[in-house]
């Protein structure tokens, strides 16, 4: 299987005024900009070179934690793709990573994700596509 880097997410208290920071910054242009089901912000960007920047405020009712694996404000987590979640959780917790939250489905055709905690805490969010 072919593994493929799919996102950096930043957790911010104020993601409009984040993102602009990043549009002025290092000419990041932005694809969306709205409120999720779980009531964040959510602003997705793009570099020059095409990797996709997310920028996020807390969902609704969610606690922000310190740089650890939980859900914190910084560089929260990163992405990678998967084609089987189910064997790729399987074989990660093998591996000594602990499942943190999912998998979930996310409505209206979007992936199937879950996020682990890898080696020194860090937030790692697995991402498996509806075949379309």
């Amino acid at each position: 299987m072919a593994y493929e880097f799919d996102h950096v997410h930043i957790k911010s208290t104020d993601p409009g005024k984040t993102a602009e920071w990043y549009v002025k910054a290092f000419n990041f242009k932005i694809l969306s900009d709205a409120t999720r089901m779980w009531g964040d912000r959510f602003i997705r960007c793009e570099t020059v070179n095409g990797t996709i920047i997310n920028i996020s405020g807390s969902r609704t009712n969610e606690k922000m934690g310190g740089g650890d694996a939980s859900a914190h404000y910084g560089i929260e987590h990163f992405g990678i793709k998967v084609d089987d979640m189910d064997a790729e959780i399987k074989r990660l917790i093998g591996l000594g990573a602990k499942v943190m939250e999912g998998p979930i489905d996310v409505p209206n055709n979007g992936p199937r994700i879950a996020f682990i905690m890898a080696p020194e805490d860090v937030r790692i969010e697995l991402m498996q596509y509806r075949n379309k």
